[in-house]
């Protein structure tokens, strides 16, 4: 515990110092702090194609996984957006008033988030009494759960070890450790033959379509005082999600290097565990003062689940958590 206080201790001074001079509220930066995800990576190109600066906007960015860490600088206004699941966006400790409100989409994962088991265990029944890791609150813990969930178990049914994700493949070399779950890039990696001898996926996101869907998360007090700083990003974004949809190597050679992996390796990675949500389908999703998208029924049937399982103790008004108002007109009379 105390290791775990130290560790967000530090990562709360690198952030702090990541956003100094200048902080978040700058009128043409953008401060943002999420996690090693592959989805995120249409960020990473827009800046480093020079689609931000198109829009004379300043991005400032750094990869963290903890989410604790995440929030309490959000919540300080040290940073400006996050991107993560709605499941982890709804996930405790946040209430009506945390701050964070949904303002775009990120991508659909269709595989890239999983739980895999080592060769002893064969359906999710003989998780029973064994030991499970996993970082609190990721979308892999929510379809452990759901798996539980249909053979007649919960999480009190297992031992919870809990993790940082990017320790995944540290933690599944331990023999006591039976299942872990996690998401890309560390899935692949601790399904590695060579790690754990006939390891496998018990689950993934592909089993259940659609459930876990990454957004874009804007501080409501940035929002008010500069919305369009977020159109910038937003429609940054979307071109290069745009790139990606039209030269998917060409795109993995912008991104990979972020990622530390090789191209090829990154593109089929993409290939099997997202699916990016372009523009037009970031509308269908959060749809518009005249029209209801679906996000809203889809934030309400994943915020039942957290609560069910006790992952969330607060219920979210999805019409309160999304705006649907900066995706509005977005590419109008802009370069797209």
């Amino acid at each position: 515990m105390v290791q775990r206080c130290l560790a967000v201790a530090a990562a709360l001074a690198v952030a702090g110092a990541l956003l100094t001079p200048g902080k978040a509220q700058a009128s043409d930066r953008i401060v943002a702090l999420f996690p090693p995800w592959p989805g995120v990576a249409p960020a990473l190109v827009a800046q480093d194609l020079g689609y931000f600066a198109e829009e004379g906007l300043d991005f400032v960015w750094r990869f963290e996984a903890e989410r604790s860490v995440v929030s309490a600088a959000m919540a300080r206004g040290d940073i400006d957006i996050d991107m993560r699941s709605i499941g982890e966006y709804q996930s405790s400790p946040r209430s009506a008033r945390t701050p964070g409100l949904i303002i775009g989409t990120v991508d659909v994962s269709v595989g890239g988030d999983g739980v895999v088991v080592d060769q002893s265990i064969t359906a999710a029944t003989d998780l029973k009494g064994r030991t499970v890791a996993f970082e609190p609150n990721i979308p892999a813990r929510l379809l452990l759960q759901l798996e539980l969930q249909k053979a007649g178990l919960t999480l009190g049914d297992v031992k919870v070890k809990e993790m940082g994700s990017a320790d995944s493949v540290a933690v599944f070399q331990d023999p006591s450790v039976a299942a872990i779950a996690t998401y890309e890039p560390y899935l692949s990696q601790v399904l590695n033959p060579a790690l754990r001898p006939g390891a496998k996926l018990l689950v993934s996101s592909q089993d259940y379509p659609g459930i876990v869907l990454d957004v874009v998360i804007a501080r409501n007090a940035a929002l008010v005082e500069n919305p369009e700083k977020f159109r910038k990003f937003l429609r940054g974004f979307y071109r290069a999600v745009d790139l990606y949809l039209k030269d998917p190597q060409a795109f993995a050679e912008r991104a990979a290097p972020h990622f530390d992996m090789a191209p090829d390796a990154f593109r089929i990675m993409i290939e099997s565990s997202l699916r990016f949500t372009a523009y037009e389908e970031a509308v269908e999703y959060l749809g518009s003062r005249d029209a209801i998208g679906k996000l809203p029924p889809l934030f309400a049937q994943v915020m039942s689940l957290n609560l069910n399982f006790g992952a969330a103790e607060a219920r979210l008004d999805p019409a309160l958590q999304i705006d649907p108002s900066m995706l509005t007109g977005l590419f109008d009379g802009k370069t797209r």
